[in-house]
């Protein structure tokens, strides 16, 4: 698989090999899947709570005597079959982050490229141009058909640069070295440097 490198204007300035042993193979979905859902998990914030009978308010005193009432025996107010009683075995707060193997994650990211190099929806160039203003970062983002959700790779980002297309929504910049599956699927036009993919490439062949 071959791919044409631009320049900032999106001028073809050469060309870029891929591996087809990379991202040339049928694209493996449930891996992609595995990844977005271990990550959207992650994410959760798992704040919901539930009274247990040691917390609702309430006194602990035994409402009447053992025996001789008729009624059911009680030892307090707060016990779960009351109302306004505290909840047996309700959710109580916890992270959803759970673990997912190295190769497994390496694997989804290979796929999820794979993915996008198949649809033409990845553009190399060589370079980004020096960009500090807003402005100039939509109108880069313009020029190489990216809408509204676009992801600009870069091996380690221009400051400038990552403030500029921070004040974009639904865009973001990150480095090669952290980008995840999710963010691959999640964007529609992927723009990253020759210096990215090159570096990609090596990480994901090792």
């Amino acid at each position: 698989m071959t791919l044409d490198i631009v320049n900032a204007q999106n001028e073809k300035t050469g060309s870029l090999e891929l591996r087809d042993d990379l991202f040339g193979g049928r694209v493996k979905a449930d891996l992609i899947w595995q990844s977005v859902v271990r990550d959207n998990a992650a994410d959760r914030r798992g704040t919901a709570a539930t009274k247990t009978r040691g917390l609702v308010s309430g006194t602990g005193k035994k409402p009447y005597k053992q025996k001789g009432t008729g009624r059911a025996q009680v030892g307090e107010a707060r016990n779960p079959l009351w109302r306004k009683g505290g909840t047996v075995f309700g959710p109580q707060p916890r992270s959803y982050e759970y673990a997912m193997p190295r190769k497994q994650e390496r694997g989804a990211l290979r796929e999820a490229l794979a993915a996008k190099f198949q649809d033409g929806a990845i553009v190399v160039v060589d370079e980004f141009a020096a960009i500090e203003k807003t402005k100039a970062a939509a109108e880069m983002l313009a020029r190489f058909g990216a809408g509204r959700t676009a992801l600009v790779v870069d091996v380690k980002p221009v400051e400038t640069l990552v403030r500029a297309l921070r004040n974009i929504p639904g865009t973001a910049c990150l480095e090669s070295g952290r980008l995840r599956a999710r963010d691959v699927m999640r964007a529609k036009r992927i723009i990253a440097t020759r210096a990215a993919v090159e570096r990609l490439q090596e990480v994901l062949g090792s």
